[in-house]
């Protein structure tokens, strides 16, 4: 007996294809928290170091590495970047599509 097995091409952004409210938001917020993971990491930094370094304590950065990062604005997140030596740079320009609304992007650059 086989089982066929629905499969959904994913949108990009799994917060929106759950139906979460403020996907893009949260979105955005993952990928910046994802880019602090992968700088703690790639510095060898203990979550310690790595809360010395953003101004928050350990059981912080353990929450924020695992997902629990709602607390947090986008503004702070970005404030957390820039105490890894990051510059953060925003672009506005019009979307490809007139009439549509715009999107936000999160692109890290190459080491």
């Amino acid at each position: 007996m086989t089982r066929k097995i629905k499969v959904e091409m994913s949108s990009g952004n799994i917060f929106a294809d759950l139906g979460l409210p403020d996907a893009e938001t949260h979105f955005l917020k993952a990928q910046i928290v994802s880019e602090i993971y992968r700088l703690t990491h790639e510095r060898k930094l203990t979550q310690t170091q790595a809360g010395e370094r953003m101004g928050i304590s350990q059981p912080e950065v353990s929450r924020l590495f695992k997902g629990n990062f709602r607390e947090y604005s986008v503004d702070r997140l970005m404030g957390f970047l820039t105490a890894f030596d990051r510059d953060v740079e925003i672009v506005v320009r019009p979307h490809k599509k007139a009439g549509k609304g715009g999107r936000i992007t999160f692109t890290p650059a190459a080491a």
